[in-house]
């Protein structure tokens, strides 16, 4: 199989994944997972099988019997519940093992998922619908069904993320060829919500694409996490996989819509994107903090404002967070987290605020008025006080607004570090700890050394800042044609006749022998060679080809997949004995008579027009495969999918006459 453009050696370990036994810190993470999952849905059809009993039964002893089962389940469904939010809050197994400190991102653990045995399923649909001998498509079926075990276990790299792509992208062929819009295949599909444990399935390939794409999302999370972003290539890169977690979010909540389990609902999705965002701007702000000179006035109110940037978007996302319809299960470790930080970077915008006005220069003459234009931007509201340019050019004045800065921004490291002792688990992680109890102690330090003994007057309150960023987060959504792939039921034939949604007539065998006008007909397109028209009274005609009909094989060569130029070549090598054609013609393909005629009419006897080959598009060109975007059954597939069959009226000009 030739899964993407790189070496056969790569693909081959994308396709494995990572060693499901491995024991490393995220595997055992995930590992925990699994069985959590499982036990969760053991006791959840526990108390389903209760509930029904009781409901049942009128028998007031078997009642209270069911009850008090009842009351255990739904404590031991809550103990789980606290288990698996404790695993949701391991964040700091996700993180880079560098020395340097840096504030935790959030990342997202996989989704879980059961194994699928699709064997039989796809065995009988392709000798039902395809009228193929299920057995000889075993190999495919079982690459299949290993690129989907390989799948469950992605690696945390690049290869990890290809593996996840070349697997959504085979879903796209999956569909095409064995989901019609009219029969469910009769496969369901598990998977478990990644933040309650709640298990869903459905019929719907919907559900597993958006599953998958959801993990796509999930992986980039923790390859940001993992990032150095005490260096400007480890910014660089985690900035870039947020951006494309928050796409691959994006993606999921415009596309698919009446998700079964809460991670994937719109209120989630629309909450994590929001976080993926935040977390790229922090990142920005931090790129700021490497990239900047230390004593430039400039350089510190962009800082500021940078700063209060992050404030703001995280402010957004806790709002979201706490919103009825999410903050009953978003971990709560998450909701306070983004509470702390946005704490924390309104603390540190009013800290650079006071560090621009009190260690940095007084401006000369020419540098006053690029200052004062900065400055009249960087506050919400205009401070108390002298006029900007006084308060530039006098010391005191800029002491004294600093001052205020500063005691605002003691005061907000104080509330984040309180918010943060509210959460028992935010207390055992010591970096976070560490990164709130130095920028506090810097502040109280900076505090300290401008604070004079002979200060009379009453510090005043330091007006917000205006919160202003040089990157703006860009929002990436996925690139599924990086990954390319090839069909792995290639062998059933072009997906523009054999497909799903297609029904055709059993195959029909037609000897032809080559009459003074040659066969009579006319053939048009490639990857399957279509009859475009058949001459009425010709030998064609006399041997029951009608037009509309595909040459699937000459000879017993198999032509599904010929190019126009081959079929031409194998009909021009017949001799006396004639031909055999192997035609399939498709249900509700044929075109009124009359249109036939006159095209018939209208060409001349014998003669080739031409034999140009139309060319076909590849199916996985798009940057995003569009169909199964939705999990209901109703609105499944487009009424005007792309891969239809063309009736072949509707065939551009290019033919030929034999």
């Amino acid at each position: 199989m030739c899964w993407n453009p790189r070496s056969s050696i790569k693909a081959e370990e994308n396709k494995q994944g990572c060693d499901p036994f491995a024991q490393t810190q995220r595997s055992k993470l995930q590992h925990r997972r699994a069985r959590i999952n499982q036990q969760i849905n053991k006791e959840m059809r526990m108390r389903a099988g209760a509930e029904n009993l009781f409901r049942a039964t009128s028998n007031h002893k078997v009642k209270e019997t069911v009850a008090l089962e009842l009351s255990y389940v739904n404590s031991n469904l809550q103990l789980l519940k606290e288990e698996l939010e404790e695993l949701n809050s391991s964040v700091d197994v996700y993180q880079n093992d560098s020395e340097s400190i840096s504030v935790p991102m959030i990342p997202l653990g996989l989704k879980e998922t059961k194994e699928l045995d699709l064997l039989v399923p796809l065995k009988d649909f392709i000798s039902e619908h395809y009228g193929e001998e299920g057995v000889l498509f075993e190999k495919e079926i079982k690459d299949f069904m290993e690129l989907r075990q390989a799948m469950r276990t992605p690696s945390r790299n690049e290869a990890g993320l290809e593996l996840l792509t070349e697997y959504y992208n085979q879903l796209h062929f999956l569909d095409s060829r064995f989901f019609p819009p009219t029969k469910p295949l009769g496969v369901f599909f598990h998977w478990y919500d990644s933040l309650t444990g709640v298990p869903s399935h459905q019929r719907a390939l919907a559900f597993e694409k958006g599953s998958v794409l959801f993990n796509l999302g999930a992986l980039h999370t923790q390859l940001g996490a993992r990032q150095d972003r005490a260096t400007l290539p480890g910014l660089a890169q985690a900035i870039d996989a947020f951006q494309r977690a928050a796409g691959a979010f994006n993606y999921l909540k415009e596309n698919f819509s009446n998700a079964p389990s809460l991670d994937m609902s719109s209120p989630s999705l629309n909450m994590l994107v929001r976080l993926m965002v935040a977390q790229v701007q922090e990142c920005v702000f931090e790129k700021m903090t490497l990239l900047r000179a230390q004593n430039d006035f400039l350089a510190r109110l962009q800082l500021a404002q940078e700063a209060a940037k992050v404030e703001d978007v995280y402010s957004l996302v806790h709002q979201t967070m706490t919103q009825p319809h999410v903050k009953d299960y978003v971990p709560f470790s998450w909701t306070t987290m983004v509470h702390v930080k946005s704490e924390h970077f309104k603390a540190l915008s009013h800290y650079f605020a006071a560090i621009a006005l009190c260690d940095c220069p007084v401006p000369s003459e020419s540098e006053l008025p690029e200052q004062e234009k900065a400055f009249m931007q960087f506050h919400v509201t205009t401070p108390e006080g002298p006029s900007l340019r006084v308060l530039l050019q006098d010391p005191e004045e800029r002491r004294k607004l600093g001052k205020a800065h500063l005691k605002k921004a003691i005061m907000k490291h104080e509330e984040a570090m309180r918010i943060h002792g509210l959460c028992k688990i935010l207390r055992k992680m010591d970096i976070l700890q560490e990164v709130l109890s130095f920028a506090h102690k810097r502040s109280l330090s900076k505090y300290s050394e401008i604070d004079h003994e002979e200060d009379f007057f009453e510090t005043g309150d330091a007006p917000d800042i205006h919160p202003k960023t040089h990157q703006k987060p860009e929002i990436k959504p996925p690139n599924f044609s990086q990954v390319k792939v090839t069909d792995l039921f290639h062998r059933l034939g072009p997906l523009s006749v054999f497909s799903a949604k297609n029904k055709w007539y059993p195959a029909r065998r037609v000897h032809l022998r080559r009459g003074e006008n040659g066969f009579g007909f006319t053939l048009r397109g490639d990857s399957p060679v279509l009859i475009a028209g058949v001459i009425p009274g010709g030998c064609a005609a006399a041997a029951g080809l009608k037009e509309g009909d595909y040459i699937v094989s000459v000879n017993d060569k198999d032509c599904r997949w010929a190019k126009h130029a081959e079929v031409v070549q194998l009909l021009k090598s017949t001799g006396d004995e004639g031909v055999d054609i192997g035609v399939i013609t498709l249900h509700g393909s044929q075109a009124p008579r009359a249109q036939v005629d006159k095209k018939v009419a209208g060409m001349s006897s014998g003669m080739l027009k031409s034999n140009k080959e139309n060319s076909r598009k590849s199916l996985m060109n798009s940057k995003s495969p569009s169909t199964l975007l939705v999990w209901s059954k109703k609105s499944k597939r487009s009424k005007k999918s792309t891969y239809s069959g063309v009736p072949f009226t509707a065939v551009g000009d290019n033919e030929a006459m034999y």
